[in-house]
């Protein structure tokens, strides 16, 4: 039995890559690596569980959009502002 995630084969491209990342060893099993920030990124590890909630769903399809699946720094680089990354993820947080 396997779990399903909105977004199907594109989550599972997200993952697959994060993984075989070279800081791969420094995410712990059942979090994502994701990268935040409009020009310096900063790298967060993040519960895989927060690819349920619409909010984080629509941070990725925004990171979609602007970068593809396919990213070189092994992360899922997330194009917004690191506050409003915050905001969002510290309510995912309080649910």
């Amino acid at each position: 039995m396997g779990i399903r995630f909105p977004g199907g084969p594109q989550v599972k491209q997200v993952i697959r890559r994060v993984l075989s990342a070279p800081m791969a060893w420094a995410v712990p099993k059942g979090h994502l690596a994701v990268y935040v920030g409009e020009t310096e990124q900063k790298w967060y590890v993040v519960p895989i569980s927060y690819l349920k909630h619409p909010s984080f769903q629509s941070l990725m399809r925004w990171a979609e959009e602007e970068f593809g699946y396919d990213h070189p720094m092994g992360g899922l680089p997330i194009p917004c502002k690191e506050e409003t990354f915050i905001d969002i993820t510290s309510s995912l947080n309080c649910s």
